[in-house]
């Protein structure tokens, strides 16, 4: 009896003595401790805060040193820049987007930035309401980019923008703002509404939300009658939701389908130590108990399947959204160019035709020419930013006295600027709105663009878009008392036009007559990489408003 039983006791205290080897081999902090320094963004990184926390009471040891993991928080475009500058003190990083690397990777300092190893998380972008307001969207918004191009475009006056106010982050800054951007601009060019996505963007650049939570929390406080609609991650309402259970958002899943934040991770570290302890941490990410912590903290698998945090109960679809496909760098790079673009700031000089033909009335319509295009004009105002500078002048023969076939009106200068207890944009309203033809003149068009262009290049800012829009209903130049002729000021602006301090001339003709002119036009416009339009319907003018906006984006060489 007492041989077996002290075999057996032996047995044991031989397998408690290898087990203590083998553990302690995998566990050797003699060493000391080893630190892994991960930086995440501040959506992902309480859920990475906790999974280092399990992993670092599982001693994990790297040559008998003990990994010790801290998570800290950081935007990732605040960790770009950082890198780029070579000031980053990270180890281990994980970004919320591959598109954010992929828009820095295309800047002067992006080889700066490491290839991505890999993905841990996904959330993808969403439409977002509040709960108690989504059902007002039925019949109004369906959930679409198109649709919410269609809200959103300011020149779409009697769009369904009458009742919908759309919100949205900042393309440069947050990374669901840019897949918003990607994924509304890809759908729009497909759905051909080109012209709309640029009247979006301008109205949306007005009015950016500094990141997800302000813009969550601002689409439950009641303000005027519209409806407000967000874009951000689903994650983000997710976190909403769990800390203002009073207040909740919904989301909205775009028919079309959509574009993920995927969370890629970015090893940084060059030392073989710290590299191995990366290596280590990474694969622990892969785990099914590091998985759970995701999802319950409302993201997805990278597969994209939910977990019980995005139930049909709390706003959200558990389904796997519909996805679209990832747009490669450069189409990134130029979407982010294209944002850069439009927002630049603004440095636009308008000439009015006031001749006698303006009196014409517009077939169909109750209203003359004049009236017609002051209208739209006035609407056009609304795709520009108060810091836009703007002015007016109107042209006819002899308008200031003899000889002189143009006017100011309204100086240059900024809108939001107070001139005589007014803002220079309620001052082009109010002048717009009171402009009469000169029933007795002539249009006197090149002696005015001649004067203006001259004016404009002598004050030309280089932070800013500088344009001449020209507005006229005539053939071109009609003056009986001469002044410059066609062929004298196609030669003044080819000599006087410098493609390093573009001055563009956008030119847009109606009326019957326009059509006759339309040769010279277009050569003037050329000849400073700008563009001439003819409408056949005076109500075309809205559309052509934005034609010259998309110009914008390609100054100064739009045409190859």
């Amino acid at each position: 009896m007492l041989v077996p039983l002290a075999g057996a006791v032996a047995l044991a205290v031989l397998l408690g003595v290898a087990a203590f080897v083998i553990f302690n081999r995998d566990h050797d902090c003699s060493g000391g401790k080893l630190a892994l320094r991960v930086v995440a963004t501040p959506d992902i990184q309480p859920a990475l805060n906790k999974i280092a926390g399990n992993y670092n009471k599982a001693l994990h040891s790297i040559d008998s040193k003990c990994v010790e993991v801290t998570v800290a928080k950081e935007a990732a475009a605040r960790t770009a820049n950082a890198l780029a500058a070579g000031k980053a003190t990270a180890d281990f990083w994980v970004a919320d987007s591959s598109l954010l690397m992929e828009s820095i990777r295309s800047t002067g300092n992006g080889d700066a930035i490491p290839q991505v190893d890999g993905s841990i998380a996904t959330s993808p972008v969403v439409l977002a309401a509040a709960k108690s307001a989504a059902s007002k969207l039925s019949g109004t918004l369906q959930p679409s980019w198109v649709s919410m191009i269609s809200a959103a475009n300011v020149a779409n006056v009697d769009g369904p923008g009458r009742k919908v106010r759309v919100l949205a982050l900042d393309p440069q800054k947050n990374s669901a703002g840019l897949a918003a951007l990607l994924a509304a601009a890809g759908t729009a060019r497909a759905a051909k509404q080109d012209k709309a996505l640029v009247g979006a963007l301008k109205e949306l650049s007005g009015q950016l939300a500094s990141d997800s939570t302000a813009l969550l929390a601002s689409l439950t406080v009641k303000s005027g009658s519209r409806v407000p609609v967000g874009v951000t991650s689903e994650q983000a309402i997710y976190a909403h939701n769990t800390k203002k259970p009073e207040s909740p958002v919904v989301a909205l899943y775009p028919k079309e389908g959509t574009l993920s934040l995927d969370y890629p991770v970015t090893i940084l570290t060059k030392d073989p130590d710290t590299l191995k302890a990366a290596a280590d941490f990474k694969q622990d990410l892969t785990t099914e108990s590091a998985k759970k912590i995701l999802r319950d903290a409302g993201f997805r698998g990278t597969d994209g399947k939910a977990g019980d945090a995005l139930s049909e109960d709390k706003g959200f679809t558990a389904e796997t959204p519909a996805a679209l496909d990832p747009p490669d760098g450069a189409t990134v790079a130029r979407m982010v160019q294209t944002w850069t673009r439009l927002n630049l700031g603004t440095r636009l000089l308008t000439l009015l035709d006031v001749s006698g033909t303006m009196a014409l009335p517009v077939p169909g319509t109750s209203m003359t020419r004049m009236q017609a295009i002051n209208r739209i004009a006035t609407e056009g105002l609304a795709l520009f930013p108060a810091g836009s500078e703007m002015g007016l002048w109107s042209f006819s023969t002899h308008l200031d006295g003899q000889g002189k076939d143009w006017k100011e009106l309204v100086s240059v200068g900024p809108l939001s600027e107070t001139i005589d207890g007014a803002t220079r944009k309620e001052q082009l309203v109010r002048t717009f709105a009171q402009l009469q033809a000169k029933s007795t003149g002539d249009t006197g068009l090149n002696d005015t663009i001649k004067a203006a262009y001259t004016e404009l290049t002598r004050t030309f800012q280089e932070d800013k878009v500088n344009t001449l829009l020209i507005l006229t209903d005539g053939a071109g130049n009609d003056d009986p008392d001469g002044g410059v002729k066609n062929a004298e000021l196609l030669q003044f602006l080819k000599k006087t036009y410098n493609p390093k301090r573009p001055l563009t001339i956008l030119l847009i003709a109606f009326g019957p007559d326009a059509k006759k002119g339309r040769a010279q036009m277009e050569a003037v416009a050329k000849a400073t990489g700008g563009e001439a339009y003819i409408a056949e319907d005076i109500l075309q003018v809205r559309d052509f408003f934005l034609q010259g906006m998309e110009r914008r984006l390609c100054m100064p060489n739009c045409d190859g």
